[in-house]
């Protein structure tokens, strides 16, 4: 019987790679969407074409009211799910002074909040199970480094970052293992075209290359292999140094 992974916003972009690297794999995999209905749903032919189960479910995870239905949708159809992978985030950068508290609210309900009761419901639900399942949560490079305008952004990473430590702790006694990944300078699209802002962030990088989605994937399947079954509360950094 095949295993169940859920990855949250798996439309676009690394969770997209994720969704169909886990597929591959052999996992059975839902995606969850708030605004990309088109591309998710592309994601989930890419998942059936592979020979895998997939399912698309609208949820906006700045309303912790569409956590749950998401949850019981996929254990209707599914089963428990035996991962998650917190993918969904905003990534969006203002200078500390014109920050919104709309701005403010809208990075934090994802990337820490949304993060947080996702993986506390699938916790649940895998302890509910007797699974002994894995937990990835998605930080960023910007939870120890320090650009101007990620004011919000970084302390938010941060705060996944040390969620990640806490978790992995409270859930080892039930089996289940909590790490992070934190990515650097990731191109998710397609275009051969570079733009100056990307020439600048380039030259910063030692690698001198911006990072692949795929990248991200591998990281993933390594800490869901057994060759991970030691690792819980760490973080693996993926930023070309």
């Amino acid at each position: 019987m095949a295993k169940i992974a859920l990855v949250t916003g798996g439309g676009h972009g690394i969770g997209k790679s994720e969704a169909i690297e886990l597929a591959k794999a052999g996992y059975d995999v839902c995606i969850s969407y708030c605004g990309s209905k088109e591309q998710a749903l592309d994601t989930v032919e890419k998942i059936h074409s592979i020979g895998r189960c997939s399912m698309a479910i609208k949820a906006d995870l700045t309303v912790l009211d569409d956590i749950d239905p998401m949850f019981d949708a996929i254990e209707s159809e599914f089963g428990n799910i035996d991962v998650l992978v917190n993918n969904a985030g905003i990534t969006k950068f203002m200078p500390f002074l014109d920050v919104t508290h709309e701005l403010f609210d809208t990075i934090t309900n994802v990337d820490l909040r949304g993060t947080f009761f996702c993986a506390q419901r699938a916790a649940k639900d895998m302890i509910r199970h007797g699974t002994r399942g894995c937990i990835i949560n998605t930080s960023s490079v910007h939870r120890s480094t320090n650009y101007p305008m990620a004011s919000v952004y970084g302390p938010a990473k941060a705060a996944v970052y040390k969620l990640t430590q806490h978790m992995a702790l409270e859930l080892a006694p039930y089996g289940i293992r909590v790490n992070s990944i934190s990515p650097g300078y990731i191109k998710v699209t397609d275009s051969s075209i570079i733009t100056e802002r990307e020439k600048m962030l380039v030259s910063r990088i030692p690698a001198q290359r911006t990072g692949h989605p795929s990248e991200i994937s591998s990281a993933v399947l390594y800490l869901l292999s057994d060759s991970a079954t030691y690792v819980t509360g760490s973080d693996i950094i993926i930023d070309g140094g």
